[in-house]
């Protein structure tokens, strides 16, 4: 596939290549992934600044993203990556790999760090998902901080960099360029912006900005950090909603009118009894969709109707990628057993198979009626 890049992911780019310390603080759905792999295939083939990356990514991110951001886009047919998850001895062997790009688990950062240590052979190094070393106590913050000077070039993405308030930029923004921003340490950066906010007479349980702090720090980091709105740089369709009712055979109306009646619903083998007003809710909204729960934890089968909507539903799609959710474990196999072709999304390249255009329903929820007999 072609990479054009919007306006803003332009911008993005330029950045990083001028910017050896960056933060990318932009919204789901802007395309961080391409921005900095496009940044990393011009750094390495074109300018010859950086020799090895690394990337470090929550476990699905690294497994499911990074690589197929590589193999999707034409202009980084060039980049070769190694993907170091799994057992210890699979991430060895990975790191051992020859490869442009390394890509690695944040949990597997300590390990690295010990492995490598002043041995550090990677000079460029990606944090995706940077908010999650916001804290300057957890391990793997002060295992990368440990190399963090054999590291030429760094850039951190997030979309939520601050999410429990400023506090947790200055771990994060010390790993991008140490202390020229925020200060060395980050009892000096709270003593700096913040005052004691909830305490008692020993101990300070939160703490509150200074006056002016907040637009003194945004312009401490603007030296190395972008921050994009996805609500004003993407213009996307309006959300269009279409509700299609599904009516109810008269004797499954009449075992919803007798369950919301009566609590229960007799069965030689199993009850379904509602105990509470909420388990009741709960059962009839299970009997719209089609199964119930007894008792036993066994499945009561009392019709198909909604299977049918969407056997209809998926035709109308014409060949598209249909994404399904369910609410029940035993919705889940029966739509699976009526549509044995479909891919759950804990499957085996459910991903790829998405981005292939192979249809792929992972998920089908079914709302609470309005009325008894209709959805």
């Amino acid at each position: 596939m072609i990479f054009e890049p919007y306006y803003y992911q332009q911008y993005a780019i330029d950045f990083i290549l001028n910017t050896p310390n960056a933060g990318l603080f932009l919204d789901l759905g802007m395309g961080k992934t391409v921005i900095i792999l496009s940044a990393i295939e011009k750094l390495m083939y074109d300018y010859f600044d950086v020799s090895r990356v690394l990337v470090i990514a929550p476990l699905a991110v690294a497994k499911n993203v990074w690589g197929q951001e590589i193999k999707k886009w034409e202009h980084l047919k060039n980049l070769t990556y190694s993907l170091a998850i799994g057992t210890k001895k699979e991430r060895d062997e990975a790191l051992k790999a020859k490869a442009d790009i390394y890509i690695i688990n944040r949990e597997n950062v300590p390990d690295l760090v010990k492995d490598f240590g002043h041995k550090w052979v990677w000079d460029f190094v990606v944090i995706d998902e940077l908010s999650s070393f916001k804290s300057s106590k957890a391990q793997r913050f002060r295992e990368l901080r440990k190399v963090r000077r054999y590291i030429k070039r760094i850039v951190g993405l997030t979309g939520t960099p601050a999410p429990n308030g400023l506090l947790d930029l200055w771990p994060q923004i010390y790993l991008l360029d140490e202390e020229l921003s925020l200060g060395r340490t980050i009892t000096g950066y709270r003593e700096k912006y913040f005052l004691p906010d909830k305490r008692n007479a020993t101990t300070i349980f939160s703490w509150k900005l200074k006056d002016g702090a907040e637009i003194e720090i945004y312009d401490k980091i603007s030296n190395c950090c972008i921050s994009m709105k996805s609500a004003e740089y993407l213009q996307l369709p309006e959300k269009l909603s279409v509700s299609h009712s599904v009516n109810l055979p008269e004797t499954v109306k009449e075992k919803y009118k007798q369950l919301e009646r009566d609590m229960l619903l007799p069965y030689a083998d199993g009850d379904v009894d509602a105990g509470t007003a909420g388990i009741l809710v709960n059962k009839l909204l299970q009997l719209c969709g089609g199964s119930v729960y007894d008792e036993n934890g066994g499945v009561k089968n009392f019709h198909d109707e909604k299977l049918i909507k969407l056997e209809q539903l998926i035709e109308e799609a014409n060949g598209q990628p249909v994404i399904v959710f369910y609410a029940y474990k035993h919705e889940r196999e029966r739509i699976l057993a009526k549509f044995p072709e479909a891919v759950d999304v804990k499957s085996e390249n459910a991903v790829e198979r998405w981005n292939a255009g192979t249809p792929v329903r992972f998920r089908f929820y079914w709302r609470i009626p309005r009325a008894p007999g209709t959805d």
